[in-house]
């Protein structure tokens, strides 16, 4: 049973980041390296596998805003500071574990997402991402099912275009992997009635130029629809 399945099956009206992920990867969107752990030693564990810096997160079905929880907590470089902000995190309400996850280096801050309209059904959406999504509000969206040249298309559309380029020092984005993202969450809104939306923010663009989803919520509806 995917994600999607198992998490109406509880009654669940969304993903855990670990669960979304896994279904987006699924759909062979690139996601971060990362371990979910139940306990403080087996945080830092995860954590000295993985190699040193990591971000720790709280993990839980319930828990769609994790920085306002102060839920996030960057560049953790040793497994006792992991440990160590393991066992806060498990106090937050709705933690259900820890995620471990690798340190995505990269300036640069992109939102893919899903949404569902009531009258013209599912739609992609491309923007600019990160913290400052809501106040810089620069993002296209396009009707799915996408074709590749509409995802391409998509790319170009947005006002700040140009951090698609060469940026700081960094190689330009690799475009054609972020249209199969985006062509990937059309194909997703096709096939998947139960998701009502996706939120893949951010997804980073590595220095080498690879996209990589390091935060994903998926939202579903209260009950499947009919016939599936």
């Amino acid at each position: 049973m995917n994600p999607v399945d198992e998490a109406l099956a509880k009654g669940r009206p969304a993903l855990s980041e670990h669960a979304a992920k896994r279904f987006l990867a699924g759909f062979g969107i690139p996601v971060s390296r990362e371990i979910l752990a139940p306990d403080p030693d087996a945080a830092a564990a995860a954590a000295a596998a993985m190699g040193f810096p990591v971000v720790l997160k709280v993990s839980g079905a319930t828990l769609s805003h994790k920085t306002e929880l102060g839920g996030v907590v960057l560049n953790l470089r040793s497994p006792e500071d992991v440990r160590d902000e393991a066992r806060r995190l498990l106090t937050i309400g709705g933690c259900e574990a820890v995620l471990v996850q690798e340190m995505v280096r990269g300036e640069r801050e992109l939102l893919c997402g899903l949404t569902r309209d009531a009258q013209l059904g599912p739609c992609v959406m491309f923007g600019l991402g990160g913290v400052l999504t809501e106040a810089l509000e620069d993002a296209v969206f396009r009707l799915a099912p996408l074709a590749p040249a509409d995802a391409l298309e998509m790319l170009q559309e947005i006002r700040g275009a140009k951090i698609l380029g060469p940026f700081r020092g960094e190689a330009p984005a690799d475009l054609p992997t972020l249209s199969r993202i985006l062509v990937a969450l059309g194909e997703i809104g096709r096939q998947y009635d139960a998701v009502s939306a996706v939120d893949i923010n951010p997804v980073k663009i590595r220095p080498d130029g690879a996209p990589v989803a390091v935060d994903a919520l998926i939202s579903l509806r209260s009950a499947p629809p009919a016939g599936r």
